[in-house]
Formats: C-alpha cells, sequence, structure tokens
C-alpha cells in the first residue's frame, strides 16, 4: 500500500527523512490459523502465524540518485497476530533465523545502492544459501507441509544463520542477464562465530524453467568445524500444474542430513490445490538412521488479490531419535517433539496482505 511522502509526515514515522526519499511504500500480512497439533500422545489446538505467508510489517523506499544510480532501504519486522508480540516465532524467544525479542526488523534491515552493476545490499538479510529451500518448495517457507520443517539447521553446531544473518554485505547481479541470476554474501561475525557466513546462489529462470544451486558456509568453528550447506532447487510450471523440487545438505564435521523434496501446485479456479512429500537421512557420528518422512496437503482459495482462506494437513513420521515437527516453529503451547514418533497437524486460516 503506497504512501504519499505528506501522509508519511503526518505519520511522524518518517517525518526527518521523508522528504529524501523518492517513494515509500508501506507492506505486511497478516496470516493466523487455528491449528491442532498432536506430536505422540500429546495434542494442543492453538492460533498458529505464519501458515501460508509470514507475518510481517514493513517499509521501502527508493531515493533516484540519477545517472542510473539510485539507493533504497527496507525495514521488515515479524509479528505473532495472536497475541500482538513483535518478532520471530512467538516474539518472546530466540528462533533458528537468529532473531531475538531485541531485533524489531528482525525479518529484514538493509540499505541498497543499485545500478546498472546490479545491487550492493547492507544489514541484516536472507542469506544466499536459504532460497533453494524456499523456491523448491510449492509451500516456500511456511505451513505444516513445508520441507523445512524436516531440516535441522544447526546439527549441534550453534549456528545461527541458516535463514538470516546479521552485519552482512551482498551483491546481486543485475537483472538483464538473459535469465541468469545470483548472489554473494559475507557476514561479520563481531564475535559471534554462529554468523559468521559466506556463500553465493547462482541460478537461471526462462520460460517455464527456474533452478539454481547454493553454498554456505558458517564458521562456527567448534571442535575445528564449520557448518556447511550445498542445496539445489527448482520448478518448472506446465501451465496445468508447477512441480517443485528441492535437495539440501548440511554438514558438521562427521555429521551430516541431506534433505530432499518434491511438491506441486495444480490451480483450481480462484484457488490452488498443493501437495508435497519430503524425506531427510541424518548420518555420521551417533546420529544415523534418523530419518523422517513427511506429507503435506494444502487448499487455497483467493477471495481477493489480498485475502486468501486455506486449509492444511501434514505429518512426519520420525524414526530413531529423529523428533521433527510439523509446526516446529509454533508457539510456546506447541507440544514438542517425541523422538521415533509422529507428528501431525490440521488447521484452517485467513491471510491478508497489504
Amino acid at each position: 500500500m503506497k504512501k504519499s511522502l505528506l501522509a508519511l509526515a503526518v505519520l511522524g514515522t518518517f517525518a526527518g527523512v521523508a522528504s529524501a526519499q523518492s517513494s515509500v511504500t508501506i507492506f505486511g500480512v497478516v496470516d493466523l490459523s487455528v491449528a491442532q497439533v498432536k506430536n505422540g500422545n500429546v495434542k494442543n489446538t492453538e492460533m498458529a502465524s505464519n501458515q501460508l505467508n509470514s507475518n510481517r510489517l514493513g517499509f521501502r523506499g527508493v531515493e533516484d540518485l540519477g545517472g542510473g544510480l539510485s539507493a533504497g532501504f527496507w525495514l521488515e519486522a515479524g509479528m505473532n497476530n495472536a497475541t500482538g508480540e513483535a518478532g520471530g516465532g512467538s516474539g518472546n524467544v530466540a528462533n533458528t533465523a537468529g532473531a531475538t525479542s531485541a531485533q524489531l526488523f528482525n525479518r529484514r534491515s538493509t540499505v541498497s545502492l543499485m545500478g546498472g552493476f546490479g545491487e550492493i545490499r547492507l544489514g541484516r538479510d536472507y542469506v544466499p544459501s536459504f532460497w533453494n529451500t524456499v523456491f523448491g518448495d510449492v509451500n516456500g517457507a511456511n505451513g505444516v507441509g513445508e520441507g523445512l520443517n524436516l531440516v535441522d539447521t544447526a546439527l549441534g553446531s550453534g549456528n545461527a544463520s541458516f535463514v538470516r544473518a546479521n552485519n552482512t554485505v551482498g551483491y546481486f547481479l543485475p537483472s538483464n542477464l538473459g535469465g541468469l541470476y545470483g548472489q554473494a554474501m559475507v557476514a561479520a561475525g563481531e564475535g559471534n562465530n554462529a554468523n559468521k557466513y559466506q556463500g553465493a546462489r547462482v541460478g537461471y529462470a526462462a520460460g517455464p524453467v527456474d533452478v539454481a544451486v547454493g553454498y554456505g558456509v558458517t564458521k562456527v568453528n567448534v571442535g575445528g568445524n564449520d557448518f556447511k550447506v550445498l542445496n539445489i532447487g527448482g520448478s518448472y510450471n506446465f501451465g496445468v500444474a508447477k512441480i517443485y523440487a528441492f535437495w539440501n545438505n548440511n554438514k558438521f564435521g562427521a555429521l551430516k542430513q541431506d534433505v530432499y523434496e518434491l511438491s506441486v501446485g495444480v490451480p483450481l479456479g480462484q484457488g490452488e490445490l498443493r501437495a508435497s512429500y519430503g524425506h531427510a537421512n541424518k548420518k555420521g557420528g551417533t546420529i544415523g538412521a534418523n530419518d523422517a518422512n513427511l506429507v503435506g496437503a494444502e487448499y487455497v482459495y483467493n477471495l481477493s488479490k489480498r485475502t486468501a482462506m486455506y486449509g492444511g494437513f501434514g505429518q512426519i513420521k520420525n524414526k530413531g531419535a529423529q523428533a521433527s515437527t510439523v509446526l516446529g516453529l509454533g508457539s510456546t503451547a506447541t507440544p514438542a517433539g517425541l523422538a521415533g514418533g509422529k507428528s501431525t497437524a490440521f488447521l484452517v486460516a485467513v491471510r491478508h496482505s497489504f
């Protein structure tokens, strides 16, 4: 929802800087579901956020500097609209994206210079090695059927930069390279090796095809080992259906986890039917044979361009010591996962974007 500079000045939010911007946009998502979760023999009914799209409130702006050069900013805060709390997850605990309640703009906080050379971006941002697990999944990074529910984002390393990192310097290729795209990033640890990240992603998108490979290393240096990510993701649009797939390998010393997922989206009138299947396999050390299988189904019905109702089902069957859950970043009331047990959830929800 675009607002004029005058309106922003009246609101007072950016009264001191609004006049310097060529354009400023206020945007957001409010997404809330009623979910029934059963992990092992423990069942709970709860309000779960972020199951179609992640809740957010954001401000972004661009200023034309002339000569093909522009500057921009992006400030994006997560929230739990079930309670009104700011931040990721429940808004009052640290989460696997490395955010805490002290970080207001925990989803993204960046400033950029853009031109024919591409984009140079500074600040808290998504890491490039994360994106293939999102764009290679019909569910993106949300829902009880998403493949990310199977991914162990740390393997005991303490890694906090699987999704996002603080203190980053990123570069993005320009968009006029005939379908080729890519980015590279480094993140300063500033005394925190769990955030000391280096990574890149390169891909090709043209017509119905989109495929990319990503790689990242977080210099956790625990026991002389670092946390490493390698993945491939892509999609193909057949018109009557769009097929998605990703493979993700996380490695920490002798420990590693491979996760793959296949998913599909089928347009049905004003809605879309989605289905997914995923498999996780851990190896090395004492965690061998700790596998898990995921199945998910979801139907999204668009009431308008901005509002949707949806319902979903997801189930993970764990083996060995694996204890993945289909609502892994739910509220603090979500039952804990059970090693070798099942995790099942049903939900109905509404999402509105602005």
